[in-house]
């Protein structure tokens, strides 16, 4: 499969814009002039071990969850690892892709994943993913009355003439007796300025003036972070060891919720896999999971009752290659080869 090929397939099997504004996802390196893929490697992270692995392996295409080029490089020389990564991809001939927070907004990616660990359970995103477009063009609705004079015909050409103005209607209405014209109109939000503008210097003329934003429609089951219902309440301690062996982990770490004991019962779980801080964050839930969180906001947590089990960063997102290894073999059509790095691990141990 060529190289663009397999990329537009990716870009299919998990639209880049779902991805947050933040992050860095999609094509980050690729070698010239373009080249088959014969081998895919998958990986959590890119590491100096993990690409001599693809260089071993004969890989043509990496693809490593989190982005190794997130800051921007302002040169690419073997003076640090992550210039190293880009040089050794390059010499070789290996592509670099990344979905990172796309493969979070999955409905069967990695939070869903995660959610397995808990048990039988339904769950909805935190942070529901929307359309990247709205339902049609532009950004606001603007709909208006206007008096039936020579004036009307006038304005109406010059919003006309407003770049971002589209779908501009008119039907005759009749208000308070008197025979009237409505107009509707779609823009973005530049040209509303510029439509506000044009009617305000005519207030006497239009009336009832209303202006709508156009919300770009939800998408089902997509989204940042996951509220997950037990099916049953489990108790904590039960809880524990089913995520100890989802995640195949000796140990993890927990803070209990205030006034909360090894045997209180969990019916409602918030989860994110990563650093989840900022996408738990205020959620009422019996427990929260997620590989890491910052001091304070664990302490905050556990004020409010909440019980918190902590994993380490990747430990909650690397079980999922495995499965997308599979997902990606029937989305491809066994094209290519897939295989799941042996050198990728957490960088964390217990000494």
């Amino acid at each position: 499969m060529e190289l663009g090929e397999l990329v537009s397939a990716l870009n299919g099997f998990a639209p880049p814009s779902l991805a947050e504004s933040w992050d860095n996802v999609g094509l980050l390196v690729e070698p010239s002039p373009p080249h088959a893929v014969n081998t895919l490697l998958l990986t959590n992270d890119l590491t100096e071990e993990v690409m001599e692995e693809a260089v071993q392996k004969k890989a043509d295409l990496i693809l490593s969850y989190h982005p190794p080029i997130f800051a921007p490089l302002k040169r690419v020389t073997c003076r640090t690892w992550k210039e190293r990564l880009v040089v050794r991809a390059l010499e070789h001939r290996i592509g670099i892709y990344s979905p990172h927070t796309a493969y979070d907004a999955l409905p069967h990616g990695v939070n869903h994943w995660l959610s397995k660990g808990l048990g039988a359970c339904t769950s909805v995103p935190l942070h529901p993913s929307t359309a990247p477009s709205y339902p049609a063009e532009g950004t606001h609705r603007v709909e208006f009355c206007a008096d039936n004079t020579e004036d009307v015909d006038t304005m109406l050409s010059k919003i006309k003439d407003i770049q971002g103005v589209s779908c501009l209607t008119t039907l005759p209405a009749r208000v308070d007796g008197e025979e009237q014209t409505r107009v509707s109109l779609n823009c973005s939000q530049k040209a509303l300025l510029e439509v506000v503008a044009l009617l305000s210097q005519k207030s006497l003329l239009y009336h009832k003036t209303e202006i709508f934003l156009l919300q770009k429609p939800p998408l089902p089951h997509t989204g940042m972070g996951r509220l997950c219902t037990l099916s049953e309440p489990v108790s904590l301690s039960d809880i524990i060891e089913r995520i100890k062996s989802h995640l195949k982990l000796p140990h993890v770490r927990l803070a209990l919720g205030m006034g909360k004991t090894l045997e209180s019962p969990v019916k409602k779980a918030a989860l994110c896999a990563g650093s989840g801080s900022s996408v738990l964050k205020g959620t009422e839930a019996d427990l929260y999971l997620t590989g890491e969180m910052s001091h304070h906001d664990v302490l905050d947590a556990v004020a409010n009752g909440i019980s918190v089990i902590l994993c380490e960063h990747s430990n909650t997102e690397r079980g999922f290659l495995a499965e997308l290894r599979d997902t990606l073999a029937i989305h491809l059509q066994n094209k290519i080869n897939i295989i799941v790095s042996e050198k990728d691990r957490d960088p964390l141990q217990v000494a």
